[in-house]
């Protein structure tokens, strides 16, 4: 079972909860952000299609 690392989004009303939440503006800049936290949190991405990346720790 992995943990929640981070969550990007581009819906900060949308998202709630204990992990760090980062609001970007658009699709571009979610997959950047995503991508890069990805590779510093050592963690996997997954994109949820609804404008919404979850960073888990496997």
């Amino acid at each position: 079972m992995g943990k929640i690392a981070a969550i990007v989004t581009k819906h900060k009303e949308c998202v709630a909860g204990g992990a760090p939440i980062f609001v970007v503006e658009g699709d571009k800049e979610l997959q950047d952000v995503s991508f890069r936290l990805e590779k510093m949190l050592d963690a996997a991405a997954h994109d949820l299609e609804n404008g919404t990346m979850l960073l888990v720790k496997h």
